[in-house]
């Protein structure tokens, strides 16, 4: 069997690199190794990937791997690709076997793998082979904690805009790519007891949860709020703190829910959902804190002065002491008005604190879920609506080893990551529907 073979080079996100190498290739299945330190693949293997490509029809095949680090070898499964699998980081195993056919590289420094990737799943399916096909040997051991802010690390920005510019013509592509104004939202301020509640849903954090309610009640503002403590049946001593910060301060509307299987998003609605919640629900977690007495104000402020649906601050990576760590400020300056909200279906996240029209939230809930509820609804929207950005820093988000994204493993990582594909699919289709 006579096929080409691309192996890896650093060159290969420039798109005259690998537009001059895919002109080179002449067999209707093309092996590209897209990762550097990947095992040379079995004549087996790559009849296996040819034959599920020709059977399947599809434009791009990949597979499962093992990871090694020199001394232990471990199985690691991919996961399955959806329409929503638009991350630049998707793991496809370090290999693709491609068929052959014209493309058209958009101009990219960085960009030109991942603009290869989504034309072709554009022109055919992208298939995965749940079998182990491929060796790599892992240089990154950094924690999953720690590589899930590499996408807003300052130093990416250049490589960021590369794939925005890319992903937005794949949006455009599919008939996904949101134009013109998003509308603005009016809340009923009036209806509601207060003006703005802080939502804390809380689990097991007895070392941290004073903290979080402190820094909220130090707010200084000119509207009255409350704080509403969701505390999911804590078995620590976080009942008891919450119960005697309480005891004290009316401010503090501590909630038990009667369910027993409510996640962070369920726990959220139970809280928006309550009678005591103000006109807009503006999120702290429970190892968070607000970083100055004027954030409530300043969120406030936004939602009057843009009538948006929902606005989000920008935040600071610390330790649990309050120490900066990198890689520090997090404010996702990709955001723009004109492409924010397309760009969000390529990223991972969209930053904190985040708040809500209540109202609004009431009718478009987060899932009941304790990974990607935010997103999710986030997502759903500013496919409607206008979303208000606050660069400044609000927020410490202190990073310590209780944290529950800190350090997963391969196969929680890979939950995490297909139910954010599937978040992505399902609203790339409702716009594709909305655009029709």
């Amino acid at each position: 069997m006579n096929i080409d073979i691309i192996n890896y080079s650093p060159m290969l996100c420039r798109s005259s690199y690998l537009t001059e190498r895919l002109a080179r290739c002449f067999s209707d299945y093309v092996v590209i190794y897209i990762a550097p330190d990947v095992a040379p693949l079995t004549h087996d293997v790559i009849a296996r990937m040819v034959v599920v490509a020709h059977d399947s029809g599809a434009s791009l095949v990949y597979g499962d791997y093992y990871a090694t680090d020199g001394n232990r070898t471990e199985p690691r499964r991919t996961i399955n690709y959806q329409i929503g699998s638009v991350r630049n980081d998707f793991d496809f195993g370090g290999v693709w076997l491609v068929r052959r056919m014209p493309i058209n590289l958009a101009e990219s420094d960085y960009g030109a793998l991942y603009d290869l990737r989504l034309q072709l799943s554009a022109r055919g399916a992208v298939v995965r082979i749940p079998e182990f096909l491929s060796t790599i040997t892992i240089n990154d051991n950094r924690s999953s904690g720690e590589k899930q802010f590499d996408y807003v690390n300052p130093n990416s920005r250049a490589v960021q805009k590369d794939y925005e510019h890319i992903f937005t013509q794949h949006l455009k592509r599919i008939g996904a790519c949101l134009s013109g104004e998003a509308a603005e939202v009016d809340a009923c301020v009036d209806d509601f007891a207060v003006t703005a509640s802080v939502i804390i849903p809380v689990r097991n954090r007895e070392r941290t949860i004073a903290d979080a309610i402190q820094s909220a009640l130090m707010q200084q503002t000119d509207f009255r709020y409350n704080v509403i403590v969701i505390d999911n049946h804590s078995t620590d001593r976080t009942t008891e703190i919450v119960r005697s910060m309480a005891l004290t301060e009316p401010r503090i509307v501590h909630l038990i829910p009667e369910r027993e299987d409510l996640g962070i998003g369920g726990c959220w609605m139970y809280g928006v959902n309550n009678s005591a919640c103000g006109a807009f629900a503006v999120q702290l977690d429970s190892d968070d804190l607000y970083q100055a007495p004027d954030t409530l104000q300043l969120i406030i402020d936004k939602f009057r002065s843009e009538h948006c649906a929902m606005v989000i601050g920008s935040y600071t990576l610390t330790d649990i002491n309050c120490n900066t760590i990198a890689p520090g400020l997090i404010d996702h300056s990709e955001w723009t008005d004109d492409n924010g909200r397309n760009n969000a279906l390529r990223i991972n996240g969209l930053g904190a604190p985040r708040a809500f029209v209540t109202q609004l939230l009431r009718r478009l809930p987060l899932p009941n879920t304790s990974y990607g509820e935010d997103y999710a609804v986030a997502l759903r929207m500013c496919r409607e609506y206008r979303i208000g950005r606050i660069f400044k820093s609000l927020y410490l988000c202190r990073r310590w080893n209780d944290n529950s994204d800190a350090n997963l493993d391969h196969e929680k990582v890979n939950r995490n990551n297909a139910y954010k594909d599937f978040i992505r699919s399902v609203e790339i289709t409702a716009r594709r529907k909305k655009l029709e």
